[in-house]
């Protein structure tokens, strides 16, 4: 009886993986077809728009068949497919960047600060001009249009860029002056907004000025607590002094309490970035997600966190803008991936510019050559992660239930990861790595 049952159970297991392979085979068999006929769509679109057929711009994507929008003359050569559905990858990334993105009520609370904000400037504005006007009537009838010390107040950072995360609480204005920001200047603005505030609206608000640091902290009292960082600056600070030719340029000297040059250069790339990235990256299909989604890789894994901002933004735009036809999410984070794991971080290599500056700068001098390196190897790490589906180890959540009961069969058969050290996910991997690097 005994026998019988394990031969029973010996035939029930031949049968299942017979099966198993018999629906791997053929999974794989339709992967093959399905890159062989994208294959030929996007070759096929190459020798259209080479002969000239395609007058309006790039191809579209790879695997649409199909008359383009105003060249009624092409015909398909065969019957159009249905639209490609969205990738396995594509459905994780949309469901993290559905659980980053910043609720309702944190989105009205970062709008309700930053608009209560801008209008107490405005009326800061308006006393110190006022004040101005009482000290040099004369001068200011002659220079109408310098009668404004502070000329207005603009939104940089990830508040202008729209990059905010579930859980973001402080976000940065730039105040723009006439002149060189003094101390005096920053002093003057705290003790007048708190009373402007009042009169915009009833909610308490802490105000705190840093001379170290150019700024203002604005943060509201009540929950939840957001914070606006105010910092000061002027156009003339970028002004290179003493310029061949400049006579004036010694004769003008600058205030004694002028506020830190740095900072105040700092906040106007600030706002150069923004602009920047309004009129290239706001616009590029999947650009904000993949931004997204790389932020909230540098706050959960140690390994990214020293990857600077806006390098991460200037490599994600020159990754998609490069790519010869628009992509979707999972295949814009992997040629991101695929960018850094070929090495562009390293030094030596090709390095990331900064476009919105005159002369050349690299935008990856804050970074060591060990934390480039160990970002090219994660990079590396996620790209082998995502070629076996496991999209999912990269992005920090629980596996998605799969929307086709076909593949179930090989999914309950597929082999744990062994980890020793009990992780079994991205930040784990990392971890291990790290510790086999060391020794």
């Amino acid at each position: 009886m005994r026998k019988q049952m394990q031969k029973e159970e010996y035939w029930r297991r031949r049968e299942e993986e017979e099966r198993w392979r018999m629906e791997m085979r053929r999974y794989e068999e339709d992967m093959y077809w399905r890159r062989m006929e994208e294959e030929q769509h996007h070759w096929d679109d190459r020798r259209r728009m080479s002969d000239g057929g395609y007058i309006q711009g790039p191809p579209g994507p790879p695997g649409l068949l199909g008359v383009r929008p105003g060249l009624p003359g092409l015909q398909p050569q065969g019957p159009m497919p249905p639209r490609r559905p969205d990738s396995s990858d594509d459905r994780y990334i949309m469901t993290k960047h559905a659980a980053i993105y910043p609720s309702e009520e944190e989105l009205q609370s970062i709008q309700k600060i930053v608009s209560i904000t801008e209008r107490a400037l405005k009326l800061v504005s308006d006393i110190i001009t006022d004040q101005e006007h009482d000290k040099e009537d004369d001068k200011e009838k002659k220079e109408p249009a310098k009668d404004r010390v502070l000329k207005g107040v603009m939104r940089v950072g990830v508040l202008a860029k729209g990059l905010l995360l579930r859980g973001d609480k402080n976000v940065n204005l730039v105040l723009l002056c006439s002149d060189k920001p003094t101390e005096s200047l920053l002093a003057c603005i705290v003790e007048h907004l708190p009373k402007q505030l009042t009169l915009v609206t009833p909610d308490k608000y802490e105000v705190k000025g840093s001379m170290e640091e150019a700024a203002i902290f604005l943060t509201s009292c009540i929950e939840p607590k957001m914070q606006v960082t105010i910092t000061l600056t002027s156009p003339v600070i970028r002004e290179e002094p003493g310029r061949e030719g400049d006579v004036t340029s010694g004769m003008v000297k600058d205030p004694a309490d002028v506020l830190d040059r740095q900072k105040c250069l700092d906040a106007l790339a600030a706002l150069r970035h923004a602009k920047w990235f309004q009129a290239r990256a706001n616009g590029l299909q999947s650009c904000v997600i993949i931004i997204r989604i790389l932020r909230d890789l540098c706050q959960r894994v140690p390994t990214w966190s020293p990857f600077p901002g806006w390098a991460m933004e200037l490599l994600v735009e020159k990754a998609i803008n490069s790519a010869s036809a628009p992509l979707g999410p999972g295949d814009a984070l992997r040629r991101v991936f695929e960018c850094i794991s070929s090495g562009i971080l390293l030094p030596g290599g090709p390095g990331l510019l900064d476009p919105c500056e005159k002369k050349p700068v690299d935008t990856l001098t804050a970074m060591g050559e060990q934390q480039r390196e160990d970002i090219t190897s994660s990079a590396q790490f996620a790209l082998r992660l995502l070629a076996f589906r496991q999209i999912h180890k990269v992005l920090g959540m629980d596996p998605l239930p799969q929307m086709n009961p076909r593949f179930n069969v090989r999914n309950s058969r597929k082999r744990r990861h062994d980890n020793s050290d009990g992780t079994d996910s991205f930040e784990g991997e990392g971890k291990k790595d790290k510790k086999d690097f060391d020794n």
